[in-house]
């Protein structure tokens, strides 16, 4: 009779959603959070209730129609998301209004990134890309939490998009998006890239570290 053979063991990863929500937390909740994700990726389960709105969105600037999309998501999808969707609407049409005329936005393709901070695999991985007739490009990340991007999470979100743009969107800038308020993120100008590439190096890092010790 063969022994029982133990389950393969659930490697280190991070979503750039994960890894940024993470380095938003302090103390205790750090590892709390990394013991979520690992519980996550090891049962395979997760659901996006905002796939059916980022759908809406992309189809309004693919289809330069200004919000028309956008204005009819909410009665589209199921009732407990209607609430959300609703939230959301406002602040969404209010950027999509903030790029100018339909005419003169299209829409871009963005491929998935795999970026490592040290060992830790991060997948970038934008909503979409816009272009603007001028032929400016961007990588739009969308942000949906109630409360707005903090610091530290707009400043990883923006660093790790830059960091991988030849593969993500070449020659486009990293914008984090305010789906709610309908604000524009992008990488402060002073910003020193050695020393935040320091910082995230030690966050992957202390987030390997608590990933083993929830095993």
């Amino acid at each position: 009779m063969t022994a029982p053979t133990s389950a393969a063991p659930v490697t280190p990863y991070a979503t750039l959603l994960g890894f940024t929500r993470y380095v938003d937390r302090t103390g205790p909740t750090k590892a709390t959070f990394v013991g979520g994700l690992r519980k996550q990726r090891a049962s395979r389960h997760g659901f996006n209730p905002h796939g059916q709105f980022v759908k809406a969105l992309k189809a309004d600037v693919a289809f330069h129609t200004g919000g028309t999309h956008l204005a009819q998501v909410a009665d589209l999808v199921k009732p407990r998301w209607r609430p959300l969707y609703e939230a959301l609407v406002p602040g969404a049409t209010t950027w999509l209004h903030s790029l100018g005329e339909p005419a003169g936005v299209d829409l871009a393709q963005t491929r998935d990134a795999l970026a490592m901070l040290g060992d830790l695999p991060v997948k970038i991985n934008p909503q979409f890309g816009v272009r603007y007739a001028d032929g400016r490009a961007e990588a739009i990340r969308l942000h949906f939490d109630e409360a707005p991007p903090s610091e530290e999470t707009t400043l990883a979100t923006l660093h790790l998009m830059a960091r991988h743009m030849d593969a993500v969107l070449p020659h486009a800038e990293p914008v984090l998006v305010d789906v709610r308020r309908g604000e524009s993120y992008r990488m402060p100008t002073d910003v020193k890239p050695e020393q935040v590439e320091q910082w995230l190096a030690g966050e992957a890092a202390a987030f390997r570290a608590i990933w083993s010790t929830a095993a």
